[in-house]
């Protein structure tokens, strides 16, 4: 099912000097001490497994002793960078446990796990290869979701902060069985949200094992929420069943979820719930957003057959005929989230007007 929706690899796109601006001028950019290439020079490497020594596509590298205290020390310096003021104040209660390399994927990132000596927690960061749609995944994750997302970037080297909560694929085959039938109504809805966050802003491949559901508990329930952990499908692929995880076979049981749970009525009444939250987020955002989307538009991070594949489905599904003039991604992102926003604008103005 994948092969037909997706394309086999997506190339990396580099950074353009107007995209770097910009990611300077919003803090995103900070000279750090170890690049993606100098973490690739490990000398040996294990397979990691899981609790049910299961593979997990992971391996943990080993580097020559005579590099390996220069990397450690490089790596707890990124990790003050990304979490506090870059200062070695805190090294000598840092300790790198571990540095796995993941053979699964287009972006085949390291995970950099940092422990606390002084009370063993530990949390994890990421190297990866500098890709420019990426980048753009990462900054409207930031602006239009509901989370926000720390990172940096330096030449082609991009660190990303780990974002916490049970894998989907983990979550659906060993904690949704366990879960009452109202939290398994919350879920659904909360999968529905999710699918309709997706489609409007064109983050594509989302199937189960490129988010995360995040359990809350509040004072007499257990809440979800489901958040996206992978953005390297941002406006790439022109199918826009990529762009909606309800396509993807590896999600089938959160849609069999949706429709033993949740009423047509409720389904419309939760999309266009989400479609309002969007569009809230955009408004307040507008300064950013638009030098955001002005660089997208001048960008190139897809090919031109997938830019016109995309484009006439999104005719077709929206009725919008604005999208037949957008010549890029970055066009056609703006069409889709300026309809969402007129849409959310004429509603309330009329609402306003009625009442």
């Amino acid at each position: 099912m994948e092969e037909k929706l997706m394309s086999r690899k997506k190339p990396s796109f580099p950074i353009t000097e107007r995209l770097e601006k910009y990611l300077q001028k919003y803090n995103r950019m900070s000279k750090i001490p170890v690049s993606y290439e100098d973490l690739l020079r490990f000398s040996g490497s294990v397979k990691v497994y899981d609790k049910h020594d299961e593979d997990t596509l992971w391996i943990r590298c080993y580097y020559p002793e005579f590099e390996r205290e220069d990397i450690d020390k490089s790596l707890k310096r990124i990790y003050t960078i990304l979490h506090s003021d870059g200062s070695d104040d805190s090294f000598e209660f840092l300790n790198v446990d571990a540095i796995d390399y993941c053979t699964f994927g287009n972006s085949k990132p390291f995970r950099i796990k940092v422990r606390n000596v002084l009370n063993d927690s530990f949390t994890y960061f990421y190297v990866k290869k500098a890709d420019a749609s990426r980048i753009y995944g990462l900054e409207f994750e930031h602006i239009l979701s509901p989370f926000r997302i720390n990172f940096l970037i330096y030449k082609d080297t991009l660190i990303e902060e780990h974002i916490a909560g049970i894998p989907g694929d983990v979550f659906i085959d060993d904690e949704l069985p366990l879960c009452d039938e109202k939290s398994k109504t919350q879920i659904a809805k909360q999968f529905v949200k999710f699918n309709e966050r997706c489609t409007i802003r064109l983050l594509g491949d989302m199937r189960s094992y490129n988010y995360v559901i995040i359990p809350t508990h509040d004072f007499d329930h257990v809440a979800y929420q489901i958040r996206a952990i992978d953005f390297d499908q941002q406006c790439y692929e022109g199918n826009l069943k990529v762009y909606r995880p309800q396509f993807f076979k590896e999600n089938y049981t959160m849609v069999k979820l949706v429709s033993d749970k949740l009423e047509d009525t409720s389904i419309e009444q939760y999309r266009r719930e989400e479609r309002s939250q969007v569009a809230k987020r955009l408004i307040a955002s507008q300064k950013r957003y638009r030098e955001l989307i002005r660089c997208m538009i001048n960008d190139q991070i897809s090919t031109d057959e997938n830019v016109k594949e995309l484009r006439a489905d999104l005719v077709e599904f929206s009725r919008d005929i604005k999208f037949k003039k957008a010549k890029s991604m970055g066009n056609i992102l703006k069409v889709a989230l300026e309809f969402v926003k007129r849409n959310y604008v004429d509603t309330n103005t009329k609402e306003i007007m009625e009442f």
